[in-house]
Parts: C-alpha cells; sequence; structure tokens
C-alpha cells in the first residue's frame, strides 16, 4: 500500500507545542562551545550519493528547546517496521523510512548525563537540501545546523537497547491534559530515547507528555522495543493514548491503525502480510541480514533509508535508497 500526503509540516512535526525562535548568540556570531567544537570535528561523510553524513554530538543539548526547523512540502509516506524477538543475535528492530530522497544524518549522541543514542536524522529539516549537503562539511552555518539535530530522531536506540521508531496514519487524535508540556510528534521519541530504558518506560514518557500534530501534518504512530524483545505500538484514538503490546515471537506496524484492526485489514495490507508470512516461518528468528532482506521485500521504490537495529549490541545496520548490497554499520561502542 503506498500512502501519499500532501504535507506542509508546522513545527510541531519536529519540534513542537512552542513557537520557534532564532537560534541564539552563540549561532549568530559564530562562537562555538569545546563541546560542539569536538562534535563538529567528529563530522564526515558516509556516502555522497544519497547522501549519508555522520556525527556523535558530546554537548550538551535541552530536548524541549524549539530550534528553527524547515517546512516540508509533499511527500509519499509509506514506512514498514517490525520487531522480530528470537534473532540468533537476540532482538532485531527493523525500519524502512519512506520518504524522498533528502539527506540523512546518523547521529551518535554522548552527552554528559542520560544515555547514549544512535538514531537517523532527515536534515532537510534543518535547512540542509541536497544540493546544500556537498558543501555541508566546509560550511560552517550549514555544520552548525547540525548541532540542532538532536531533536529530530525519525528512528533510533539508546545505549539500553530501547528502539523506537514511526510511521504515518490517516489519522490520530492526541490527549490534552492541562499541565502537561507540548511536544511534537518527532520531539517524542528524542523523549524516549534520553529517558527510557524498557517498553514499559517508554510508554510513560508519552503519558507525561501531549503530543501535537498542527493541522497539514501528517498524523503518526509508534513502535517501540527493548532489549529483552518486549515491544509495543503507541497510538492515540478518541483523545487517548492506545497501547498494543506485542504478544508472540514478533510485532509489526506499517501505515494503518492497529488499534481495533481485524484480520481482514492486516491481509489486506500487502506489506504487513508480507511481514507477517516472514516472520510465522521463521518464528520471529531474523538474523540483521534476515532482517534487511525482510526490509528489500516490502521496500517502496520512495523508500529513503532501511535500519536494522541489534539490541543486545547497540548496532545499527543501514541500507540507502534501497541499495541492499551496499550496508553501513554503525555502533554505540565505537567512540
Amino acid at each position: 500500500m503506498r500512502v501519499v500526503a500532501a504535507v506542509v509540516v508546522a513545527v510541531a512535526l519536529v519540534m513542537g507545542g512552542a513557537a520557534l525562535r532564532s537560534s541564539g548568540s552563540r549561532e549568530a556570531d559564530g562562537s562555538l562551545t569545546a563541546d560542539e567544537q569536538r562534535s563538529l570535528a567528529t563530522l564526515r561523510v558516509v556516502d555522497a550519493r544519497h547522501p549519508l553524513l555522520a556525527m556523535t554530538l558530546y554537548a550538551p543539548y535541552d530536548p524541549l528547546r524549539p530550534v528553527v526547523a524547515a517546512p516540508a512540502t509533499e511527500r509519499p509516506l509509506a514506512c514498514s517496521l517490525f520487531l522480530a524477538r528470537r534473532g540468533p543475535r537476540g532482538p532485531v528492530f527493523g525500519r524502512n523510512f519512506d520518504w524522498l530522497g533528502n539527506p540523512a544524518l546518523l547521529l551518535t549522541t554522548r552527552p554528559p548525563r542520560g544515555p547514549a543514542s544512535i538514531s537517523l536524522v532527515d536534515i532537510s529539516y534543518l535547512g540542509i537540501t541536497h544540493a546544500k549537503a556537498s558543501r555541508v562539511t566546509r560550511d560552517p552555518v550549514l555544520r552548525r545546523k547540525l548541532l540542532q539535530a538532536a531533536a529530530l530522531p525519525f528512528d533510533g536506540m539508546n545505549e539500553h537497547g530501547l528502539t523506537i521508531g514511526l510511521a504515518q496514519i490517516p489519522d490520530a487524535e492526541p490527549p490534552r491534559v492541562p499541565g502537561r508540556p507540548t511536544v511534537g510528534s518527532a520531539r517524542i521519541q528524542r523523549l524516549v530515547l534520553d529517558q527510557a530504558r524498557t517498553v514499559d518506560e517508554a510508554i510513560a514518557v508519552f503519558g507525561r507528555y501531549n503530543v501535537e500534530f498542527a493541522p497539514g501534518e501528517p498524523a503518526l504512530h509508534y513502535l517501540v522495543a527493548d532489549a529483552r524483545g518486549r515491544s509495543a505500538v503507541v497510538e492515540f484514538v478518541d483523545g487517548r493514548v492506545k497501547v498494543i503490546r506485542g504478544t508472540g515471537s514478533w510485532q509489526g506496524m506499517v501505515n494503518f491503525v492497529l488499534s481495533g484492526a481485524g484480520e481482514d485489514v492486516k491481509r489486506s495490507d500487502d506489506r504487513y502480510r508480507t511481514i507477517a508470512e516472514r516472520m510465522r516461518a521463521t518464528g520471529g528468528g531474523l538474523s540483521p541480514a534476515g532482517a534487511m532482506d525482510l526490509l528489500a521485500a516490502v521496500a517502496q521504490r520512495h523508500t529513503r533509508w532501511s535500519a536494522v537495529y541489534e539490541l543486545h549490541h547497540g548496532t545499527v545496520h543501514v541500507a540507502l535508497g534501497r541499495d541492499y548490497h551496499k550496508r553501513y554499520t554503525f555502533s554505540l561502542k565505537d567512540d
């Protein structure tokens, strides 16, 4: 199934809640802290074609601080996600990010306090287009924009093996609880990566914030998993948080609301059916290579990246633009 949405993304998708403001005096005058300089010194080009950059962020960041983000235009959305619990190397989390061919950043965060994490970021939201990406390593203004990328994880995993990813659905109605901070639909993933070790703790993070989908934004739902192989889909239905916990050897999620979905709905979606058939055939026992093969089987023509996270090992394997013969591996154990 291919879902196409005309999306003009307002601030809440990536930042949420608060009005945008200028980046601040240090960014404006070009001065950087020692931690920021150290971070930018790690910036490198991994793949110039697609492109993919990589950087380690050592500088502290405020996960609720508004940053300037560029709007998005029409996007084809059809993401696929799954957890296979019983792999020979432990649980693996697979994710196709189906989007336009924008530049991406593999961001490792090592804050002074809190868990390290590794995530993939679409840096077009920071105003770094495909054309600009070719000069980002030598352009000081573009380089500084990457210091804001921690707020924009589109999928990711922290050092405890807690992993999260998002996908579009036709509609979502989050709760609005007075007194709770309001955050955007990508920002909540950063908060989960920073605050949770387990699926239960991740669900609790969702309960501490109002998640906002501004008018014109895609509605989303989330798959979370942890190193013990537990998983859950988090959705917003009729102003309530709905949690669908995984109960077998796997759990999958594509672009329909799982809350209340019958078997006929699941069988009618080609990608979900393909995931289910492969999982049943293997008993959820996919290796990282097997998980990547399954992502290839459900890829769309606009699949931007395919990522397989190994929850026991702090490792992510990435293929770009459906080029499954060329895969990159990154580890939280690397400095």
